[in-house]
């Protein structure tokens, strides 16, 4: 398959940011290039990686300030060049952006399932369709692996394209940092986050939902900031989050780490975890560029 080029870059300063869009098939790479292409980038999908370097020497010469590439496992063979590439785009100064999309095995069948398109590992002409597919997901996380423990991770399984699309526009809007900082709130009835490095339960933590004016409301409005802070044990719990994370942080630095995502659950995903995301991530913003995300709050907000 051929690349196809989108969107029309306008000329202006020279090129200054590049967005790779990766991870796995299903996950929502069309949706995020989409939001790219929406937002200002020349974007190009499925490019072999082997041309990404003359293609960005290309558009430098053109002027060209933003470009998004969308790299998946249709180019299979040509993977293993991928992350080479990336470091010596990184060495010659071009501010470089990865997002590896990922989601649950079980929202990837359903997706499939739903859309009644092959997967592009899966082989032609299997009689056993799910098995195939099955084990053509399987075989491509082994293909991404590497890949994805090189980018900034984004779970899909629970977002809708909306959801989807607003969290790659906070994502590449982000001021450029050594380490980004990503706070993400979530349900623990609704799973675990693929993308979290460090998951905290505050479960154990007063719940609001049981009084009845709080209930419809979220751990970011005021009634309801008002009852956590005044439960000692809250402010305990976030108190020692931030030192763990101010512990560290500088590790993860020295990691050469450029995104960690920490995730907080709680059993609805609207009150506690809002609440200690959301301080969370006022009480590090000194520590540099920080990204706040609402799993089911975002969902509940998207059309």
């Amino acid at each position: 398959m051929n690349p196809t080029l989108s969107a029309t870059a306008p000329a202006g300063d020279p090129l200054r940011e590049l967005v790779l869009i990766t991870g796995i098939s299903g996950s929502g790479k069309s949706v995020a290039l989409h939001a790219l292409e929406d937002a200002g980038y020349f974007c190009v999908d499925n490019l072999p990686p082997e041309l990404i370097e003359t293609f960005v020497s290309l558009e430098h010469s053109r002027f060209t300030p933003r470009i998004a590439i969308a790299v998946d496992v249709r180019s299979a063979r040509s993977l293993p060049h991928l992350l080479p590439v990336m470091g010596k785009l990184r060495e010659s100064g071009i501010a470089m952006k990865t997002i590896f999309l990922d989601a649950s095995t079980d929202a990837l069948v359903r997706r499939f399932s739903e859309t009644r398109r092959r997967h592009p590992l899966s082989p032609p002409g299997d009689s056993d369709a799910h098995h195939a597919l099955m084990e053509a997901i399987n075989l491509e996380r082994e293909l991404l692996s590497d890949l994805r423990q090189a980018s900034s991770v984004v779970d899909t399984s629970e977002l809708r394209p909306a959801q989807l699309r607003n969290w790659i526009r906070s994502f590449v809007q982000a001021p450029p940092a050594k380490l980004t900082l990503v706070f993400e709130s979530f349900a623990f009835k609704h799973g675990v986050p693929l993308d979290a490095d460090f998951v905290f339960d505050v479960r154990v933590l007063p719940n609001p939902y049981y009084i009845r004016e709080l209930r419809p409301q979220t751990g970011r409005d005021p009634d309801v900031i008002a009852y956590l802070e005044s439960q000692p044990e809250v402010g305990e719990m976030v108190s020692q989050i931030e030192t763990f994370l101010r512990r560290w942080l500088p590790a993860f630095e020295q990691d050469q780490r450029s995104y960690l995502t920490v995730a907080i659950g709680c059993t609805g995903g609207q009150h506690r975890s809002v609440y200690c995301v959301e301080q969370l991530a006022q009480r590090l913003r000194d520590r540099g560029a920080t990204l706040v995300r609402h799993r089911e709050l975002d969902a509940r907000d998207s059309p």
